[in-house]
Formats: C-alpha cells, structure tokens, sequence
C-alpha cells in the first residue's frame, strides 16, 4: 500500500496543476492597459502615462494623414518629433509632445 501511495501522489500533483493551468488559462485576460484621451484608466481614475500620451500622439496624427502606429513613436524618439512638429499644435497632444519638441528651447 506504501508504493502505491507513492506512485499516485506525483500524478495526483501532475493533474491538480493541470487543472490549476486549465481554468487559468480560460479566465479572460484583463491586463490590457486601458488608454482614455492620453490617460491610462487605473482603479476607475485617469492617469497621464507615457504609453497612453504615444498612443493618443499615434492617433491624432492617423487623424492628419501621418501613417504611424503607436509603437513606432514609443520606439523612435526622432519619429516622434517629426509627428510632434507636424501635428503638435493640435490641442489634444500638446502636453504628449512637449518633451518631445523641446530641445532647450522654446517648443515649437
């Protein structure tokens, strides 16, 4: 009887973990992070983040005819400024393209 408990208690364990990575993995995802107008949604409060203040530059500038994804301003600083110097008068990513156009100087 002692062998038998022993041989049964790892595929006891085996399939207990299968089962803990079978519900986990049907569980929906929800770390998606949630970008509202340049503000990341956290806890219901919005927060200015640099992820979501790229994707609303990434956007707006979709929305002047400039074809970027949001990870290419995130990945490329100079990308970024040449959108910022393009668009950056538009009143939505003013503040988004501050850092990014000034460059010890006045901004725009």
């Amino acid at each position: 009887m002692t062998s038998h408990f022993k041989t049964g208690a790892p595929s006891l364990i085996a399939a207990a973990g299968l089962a803990l990575i079978a519900i986990a993995s049907a569980a929906p995802a929800e770390a998606r992070i949630k970008c509202v107008g340049g503000n990341q949604i956290v806890n219901g409060s919005p927060i200015a983040t640099p992820y979501c203040q790229d994707e609303l530059v990434a956007k707006v500038a979709r929305e002047h005819g400039v074809k970027v994804s949001a990870a290419e301003i995130r990945n490329n600083p100079n990308l970024k400024r040449n959108v910022c110097q393009h668009v950056g008068r538009d009143n939505r990513i003013y503040i988004a393209c501050i850092d990014a156009n000034s460059a010890g100087r006045r901004p725009f």
